[in-house]
């Protein structure tokens, strides 16, 4: 399942269709919307809602069985969380992306939108320990603005991805939000460097861990919870 933590029905759709153009032929993948909650999550508010629909929808996914969920929101909304309810492996697009970026480069730069969310982004980078290889950086566009579609976006990623090379000593870039796939291939071809969608990553690593037999440990922090709360009544 691919979950998208807002309520934006069109992106989950053009999030699900990005990644069925990666995702091997045995894979069958399923949108996941939250009912309720915010349209964009943009703010700390905004991600505390956008957790309680991930859970929601993890909730949904056990019900029918689904097998692995990535959680399509870069920051990684309600991914902790997740990873307790879920009886299979949960990916975050964004520990997805950055892990995939380490594997190719010394050292990348994450471009993410809005301005506002850059704390997020630091918050998995850090987590991941990879602060001394990763920066940040940051287009003020709000995340309903790639809900039809990224391509007009093009040139002010690139400004971006140019600086993060010229100033950072980036050898990769990291796109930070979900919805951006169509960005990928002009982006390569105008930087000259590799360019990581974490939705992509994602579905990938996903399969991966599937495919390996492995899934969440059990033993300390990812152990089941012992309330699930109103999200799975």
């Amino acid at each position: 399942m691919i979950v998208n933590p807002n309520t934006a029905t069109a992106m989950t759709e053009a999030i699900v269709a990005a990644a069925r153009r990666v995702a091997s032929p045995g894979t069958t993948l399923l949108g996941g919307t939250p009912v309720t909650g915010v349209s964009a999550v943009e703010s700390n508010v905004d991600e505390v809602w956008g957790s309680v629909g991930v859970l929601e929808q993890v909730h949904r996914g056990e019900r029918l069985g689904v097998h692995g969920y990535l959680v399509a929101c870069f920051g990684d909304t309600g991914v902790a969380a997740a990873k307790e309810l879920a009886a299979g492996p949960v990916v975050g697009m964004t520990e997805a992306a950055l892990l995939t970026a380490a594997l190719i480069a010394t050292r990348f730069t994450v471009v993410t939108m809005p301005r506002r969310t850059r704390e997020q982004s630091h918050r998995v980078v850090r987590a991941l320990g990879l602060e001394h290889r990763c920066a940040i950086r940051a287009v003020d566009v709000g995340v309903a603005e790639v809900a039809g579609g990224s391509a007009h976006l093009l040139e002010v990623f690139a400004e971006q991805g140019r600086a993060a090379l010229a100033e950072d000593g980036a050898e990769a870039v990291v796109l930070g939000c979900a919805g951006l796939t169509e960005l990928v291939e002009p982006l390569t071809a105008a930087l000259g460097v590799p360019v990581v969608e974490g939705v992509a990553a994602g579905v990938r690593l996903v399969e991966s861990l599937l495919a390996l037999g492995l899934s969440t440990s059990r033993v300390g922090s990812y152990a089941a919870p012992e309330r699930l709360g109103p999200v799975a009544r």
